[in-house]
């Protein structure tokens, strides 16, 4: 779906906590999809995960798949497909047969892997997975030129005279962005090829102020390899939740947050680098975790964007389960009523016409009280007080005489 101004979407994890009925949790995800796309978010990003216990999707094309038959406009990709699990042609393969599944609405998240449980458990060294997934990304961008055969033998995948058998859906090719968290990494990997980011490490601590010299990153590792980067392609991932006031926003979420940052990432993964460990306090108080109401959620985005240095082109949610069904989905849907027009330049025009017609009510409106009067007396009537009164305050269908 096209807007003006800012896209708006959802970085689906997914979040499971343990102990609930994993089958459900994936029927959950897929509806919080069409509920999405009912709303008019922009895109979702599905991650990839095979350990720990909570990221329970393994297969974000099977999800995309679901989910696009039961949407109409809403934009699906993987955030991320962890190029060094797969052979980069057959990621090529799989994301071409999606992206005409889709009608276009795919696109391919790239990152090296996010869980070193998952990289343990294929037998790849934590070393090696960045610079595999340069290797898997030059040669899947190779492959979508579709210009000549692709032949390229590294120490962990081979390609002979390979070629795509069917061209992309979407021209010249689906969207790809790459992850980036507070490294250079993501950022030299996305603007060596000039694809789009995904600015997961936006709610560290030190990740907003960050934000503008790492877009800075990726112009100058563009510019080195002639490509361009747009603004309007990437996103910053942050942790949100609306409610009609601040106090209850936070009522809604603290339990649920605590007990995911406890026992997922601190007593599982053991607080990974960068993460507090209050996370959703900390957030709060700078501003980068969007807990609140719609006014306090469009502040943070407002401070977000100061710190980018010239703007982005999305939010994404990352999606999480800290609050109940009915709370979240109200939610999502508070943020597209009251948050999304604020950004997109829909409230704009609005507010111009209702401005316009209040400043010159007078000279607008009082002739109607003449030309109501004018209806009756044509007819040798009297007007009815009541129907001057009612056509003065814009009643539209007054006239008793047929």
């Amino acid at each position: 779906m096209a807007h003006r101004g800012l896209k708006f979407g959802i970085f689906l994890a997914p979040f499971h906590r343990l102990g609930e009925n994993p089958t459900l949790s994936m029927d959950r995800d897929v509806e919080l999809l069409q509920w999405l796309d009912h709303l008019g978010y922009d895109e979702a990003w599905i991650g990839e995960h095979h350990s720990a216990g909570w990221e329970t999707i393994a297969s974000p094309e099977l999800i995309i798949a679901a989910a696009a038959e039961k949407t109409k406009y809403i934009k699906l990709g993987s955030g991320v497909t962890s190029l060094p699990y797969h052979h980069p042609f057959m990621v090529a393969q799989r994301w071409v047969q999606l992206d005409h599944m889709t009608r276009g609405r795919a696109m391919l998240g790239c990152g090296p892997g996010a869980l070193t449980s998952d990289a343990y458990m294929l037998g790849i060294e934590p070393s090696t997975q960045r610079p595999r997934m340069l290797e898997a990304m030059d040669a899947i961008m190779r492959l979508l030129k579709m210009e000549e055969p692709v032949t390229i033998k590294s120490d962990w995948f081979e390609m002979n005279q390979a070629r795509l058998h069917l061209a992309p859906y979407s021209d010249p090719h689906f969207e790809i962005a790459v992850a980036s968290t507070i490294t250079p990494f993501g950022m030299i990997a996305a603007g060596t090829h000039g694809v789009g980011v995904l600015s997961i490490g936006a709610g560290l601590p030190g990740g907003p102020e960050a934000l503008g010299s790492q877009w800075k990153i990726a112009e100058e590792a563009a510019a080195k390899n002639g490509k361009t980067m747009n603004r309007k392609n990437w996103r910053v991932v942050v942790s949100a939740h609306l409610a009609e006031d601040d106090e209850q926003a936070l009522r809604e979420v603290r339990k649920g947050e605590r007990n995911e940052t406890l026992t997922y990432f601190e007593d599982t993964l053991g607080r990974p680098p960068g993460r507090a460990d209050d996370p959703l306090s900390d957030g709060v108080k700078m501003g980068t975790t969007l807990v609140g109401s719609p006014e306090t959620v469009i502040k943070g985005i407002k401070r977000l964007q100061g710190y980018s240095e010239g703007g982005f082109g999305g939010i994404l949610f990352r999606a999480h389960e800290w609050a109940t069904r009915e709370q979240t989905m109200r939610s999502y849907e508070l943020f597209a009523r009251y948050v999304m027009p604020a950004f997109q330049g829909s409230l704009e025009p609005i507010l111009s016409s209702n401005a316009w017609a209040r400043d010159n009510r007078k000279a607008i409106f009082s002739p109607a009280t003449e030309a109501v009067k004018r209806a009756f007396t044509d007819h040798g009537r009297e007007a009815p007080e009541e129907a001057i009164r009612a056509r003065t305050l814009g009643a539209r269908d007054l006239d008793p005489i047929k």
